[in-house]
Parts: C-alpha cells; structure tokens; sequence
C-alpha cells in the first residue's frame, strides 16, 4: 500500500501591497488582474513551471492552471500571433518577451497588424507586449536593447517604461486594462534593485497611462528622462545642488502617448532642457522630445536643448566598455553645468 501523501497546494500569491521591488510590484499587478479578471491570461518562453526568465510569473501556473499561464516554443513570432488572435476573440492577453531584444521577432505583427486594427476595421486589440529591457546588467549586445524608438513611428501602439515600484505596478494594471496593444518596457537593472523597495498601497490603483511624473522638483533646469535614466538624473541633481544649481527631474513614464503639457510646463518654468535617455543618440527618443520643446516652448528657452544619449554602438559586454557606452552621473553633470553658464 502507498504511503505517499499527496502535498496541499500552497498558494504563491503576493500580499496585496506591502513593502516591493519594481519585480515584484509588477508580479503583484498581474496576478490581481488575473485575479479580478477571467479573460486576462499569460503567454510566452518559460513563463509557466519556470516561472519567467526574471520570475515576474512566478507561482502563476500553480494559481491560475495551465490554460490562463501558457508555456510556448521559442517563437516570439507565434507569441505575438496568438495574443493578437486571442485578443480578437474577446481575451485579454499578456504576451512576455524573455528578453525585450528579440521583440524584433515579431515586428511585422506588432506593426502591421496589432498597431493597425482600431484604425482600419474598429476592433480593439487588449494586448500587453511586456519585457526586461535596458543595459547597465553586462548582458551584451543581444540582452541590453532599449527598443522604444523602433515603435515610436508607428501609430496605434502604447509605450511605457516605469521607474518605480508604485507606478510598475499601476501602469501594468492600467496597461491591461486598455482596450489597445500596449508595450510595457521594464528595465532589467531597476527589478530587483533595493533603492527602489517601497511601501505599495493595498487598495486597487492604477496609474494613468500616458501621464508623466515631477520626480524632482527644480527652478534652474529640468531633465526629462524615463527608465534607469531616472535614478542618474536624480543623483546628477543631488551633486549639483551641491553647487547651487536645483535641477527638476521629468520622468516620462509614458513615452508614446508623450506628455507634452507636462514636458512643456517643466521647460517653460526652468528654461533650460537636457533629454536624458539610455539608447543610442541617433534617431533616439530625445530628438522627438527636442523638436517638441523648439516648436512649442522657443520662446521660453534661454540655452540649446541638449540631449545626453549612448553612443551609436552596440551595448558592448566588457564593463568597462559598456559604462563608456552608457550616459553617466558625470556626463549629465557637465551638460548641466555647461548649461547654467550659457
């Protein structure tokens, strides 16, 4: 006769609030959607029994079974078809990308078709594209991208990359809830970082899609950043306070809808901008966000707005080579000081 005993399931589940990480507030953020929602549902590489590249989905499977958490083949082609398809059929998907990197896999659905169904036949598409981005981590050149500006030209599609744990946590719920595709960036670098653990509110929020955020208030400068740029921007503001200078801090938190009244109140009231970014220079965000500011606040600008960027590379993997690469607390300290004496 067996003497096995079969094991009670313990749930994984995340308290509701709480003291969290940015990884774990976004854990946190799909697993109440999935609990407040039965259409809501998790696709991708790895996402189920391992739990996710970066254990976002971890404990999902046991929860919420093996029809809402879906194990899928190494295509992010497919992933991105079946979210797409499913979505179609009143569902509410969210399609995980190991790696943000090969998001290029599936590029042609997600620009010629997800981006495109509102405008050419009405149907919504609720779809979250989400995945670790970003560099800083010596993952190389094939594990480090920031993909924001391949999406930016294209009409149709969300983008939004949070700073913190509040509002990883918030816009994931709030992203979910759209009733559009959107892409949800999350820097590798911030998910487990201690400096960004914070006290979530335990009640159901979510932060507004498309709205940016006063990370630190100034008078003499503002940087207008988003992502991991984020925290170099503050401690490049903490240093020149040191000198006089107080330097207000724009995190974006949405890059596509932009926030161009928030944007442009920052800029109007310090006069002077850095756009402050972690891809390359070229064809970057931060020269969309320059033009807005020469069309739309010429007259309040005392000094060229300067932007502060990678250089056109490849993220290399040495560490040396790579914080080369990356803008750091110096670089942006110099362009500011270079800009309060213009």
């Amino acid at each position: 006769m067996s003497t096995a005993v079969k094991k009670e399931h313990k749930s994984a589940r995340p308290e509701r609030g709480g003291q969290a990480t940015l990884v774990e507030a976004i854990r946190q953020g799909i697993w109440e959607e999935m609990e407040r929602d039965p259409d809501v549902f998790v696709i991708g590489e790895d996402v189920g029994a391992y739990g996710g590249a970066f254990k976002v989905t971890d404990g999902l499977i046991d929860e919420f079974g093996n029809e809402r958490v879906v194990d899928t083949p190494i295509s992010e082609g497919a992933i991105v078809g079946a979210a797409c398809g499913a979505a179609l059929m009143g569902m509410r998907p969210i399609a995980e990308f190991q790696f943000i990197d090969f998001i290029s896999a599936g590029f042609d659905l997600l620009t010629n078709y997800a981006a495109k169904c509102r405008y050419r036949w009405g149907a919504g598409l609720p779809v979250v594209f989400r995945g670790p981005c970003g560099s800083g981590v010596r993952s190389g050149p094939f594990h480090s991208l920031n993909a924001e500006s391949f999406f930016l030209n294209t009409a149709g599609l969300k983008i939004v990359e949070p700073s913190t744990a509040y509002d990883a946590k918030g816009l994931i719920k709030a992203a979910i809830r759209d009733p559009d595709p959107v892409l949800f960036f999350e820097h590798k670098k911030l998910y487990r970082l201690p400096r960004l653990r914070e006290e979530l509110p335990s009640d159901d929020y979510i932060v507004e899609i498309g709205k940016s955020r006063v990370a630190r208030a100034g008078r003499d400068l503002s940087i207008i950043t988003f992502g991991a740029m984020v925290l170099t921007a503050l401690d490049a503001a903490e240093e020149l306070e040191k000198e006089g200078l107080d330097v207000e801090v724009i995190d974006l938190r949405t890059l596509a809808p932009l926030d161009r009244p928030g944007i442009l109140a920052s800029v109007k009231k310090t006069s002077k901008a850095i756009v402050l970014h972690e891809a390359s220079r070229t064809g970057g965000i931060g020269g969309e966000i320059a033009a807005i500011l020469a069309e739309e606040a010429f007259e309040w600008l005392d000094a060229p707005v300067v932007r502060v960027a990678s250089i056109d590379t490849p993220v290399p993997y040495s560490p040396p080579l790579e914080d080369y690469y990356l803008p750091q607390i110096k670089d942006v300290v110099d362009v500011a000081r270079k800009l309060a004496a213009y």
